[in-house]
């Protein structure tokens, strides 16, 4: 009998054991490449996501988000980040998904304002888009990005904030947003996009330390200037940045783009999976702060604006609890 029994428990040990297993999912987080911001934000996000919300959550790098959203779509993939142009762009098969509709995207919510901008060396004379008007025939400029489709139309939104197109200038062909921003450090293009206080732009700034670093170029900010631009990037605008010799890019004060950074997800990730994730992001900004420093401008009531792409309920019903108005 006393066999039997331990047989019994056996069994039942390892049919909890199997069950558990199964409730233990790994949630996937997509990401760019190391260095990027994308990148950054995830390593972030999953940190908070094992520690603080009980998911099983690891990363998955890959080129891009014109190479992640649609796995997420598909749902080969839970969650991933783009900028809130980009998500609208690939729900409605518009701008860099043009033809290409990705119906099954949901919104998660903001992480945080992302601020990017063109860059130079700062002994270029590249000061502000008067000053890339003035010699655009004469610079190679980052160009393409198959991998990374967004970033050519933050490229063109500055340009045309100048008056100016890719045709203006010197096309170099890259892959992706990190390639990009290599360039400019490799002296391949004089002007590249590249995300504050990033990784891969820090790096930049220290091979181009002889040079004085790099410096953000200042965009123009008039009514004429604003409008031009957000033909562009809609959901974007331009802001002032004060000189921060703390910030690669910011030896001299500058007005660069920003625009909201947010995490999306499918349609069918499950309810409990989604609010888990969205109150751990909510619930854990200074943990994430000391993981990504871009976390320290995140906003819990900025979370969950107005937006073309549907929000997930499980989203929502975190909202909803936290007192967060939706579409505010």
């Amino acid at each position: 009998m006393m066999k039997l029994m331990n047989r019994i428990a056996i069994g039942l040990a390892a049919g909890f054991v199997a069950v558990s297993a199964a409730n233990a999912q790994v949630v996937t987080i997509a990401t760019d490449q190391q260095g990027s911001l994308g990148y950054n934000t995830g390593q972030a996000v999953a940190k908070i996501a094992n520690q603080e919300a009980g998911l099983t959550t690891r990363t998955q790098p890959l080129s891009g988000t014109a190479a992640y959203l649609p796995l997420i779509n598909n749902g080969e993939l839970d969650f991933g980040f783009c900028n809130a142009v980009e998500a609208e762009y690939a729900l409605t098969g518009t701008g860099n998904f043009e033809g290409k509709e990705n119906i099954n995207l949901r919104m998660v919510g903001v992480m945080f304002p992302l601020r990017t901008g063109l860059m130079a060396a700062s002994d270029s004379g590249l000061k502000t888009v008067a000053d890339v008007r003035a010699q655009s025939k004469n610079l190679k400029i980052a160009a393409e990005y198959p991998a990374s489709s967004i970033i050519k139309y933050y490229i063109m939104g500055a340009l045309a904030n100048g008056g100016m197109t890719y045709d203006d200038f010197r096309q170099v062909p890259v892959s992706n947003f990190v390639k990009g921003m290599q360039a400019l450090g490799d002296g391949l293009v004089d002007i590249t996009l590249i995300s504050l206080n990033s990784a891969a732009g820090k790096k930049v700034n220290a091979q181009l330390a002889s040079r004085g670093g790099i410096q953000y170029i200042s965009l123009d900010d008039s009514e004429t200037g604003q409008q031009l631009f957000k033909d562009f990037l809609p959901a974007a605008n331009i802001i002032h940045m004060n000189a921060n010799p703390n910030i690669p890019g910011l030896i001299e004060a500058a007005n660069i783009i920003e625009i909201p950074w947010v995490m999306v997800t499918n349609k069918d990730t499950p309810d409990d999976v989604v609010f888990q994730m969205t109150k751990a992001i909510a619930e854990n900004n200074a943990k994430l702060a000391e993981s990504f420093g871009a976390f320290r401008n995140a906003s819990v009531d900025k979370m969950a604006p107005a937006s073309e792409v549907p929000y997930h309920p499980g989203a929502i019903k975190y909202y909803d609890e936290a007192g967060i108005k939706v579409g505010d």
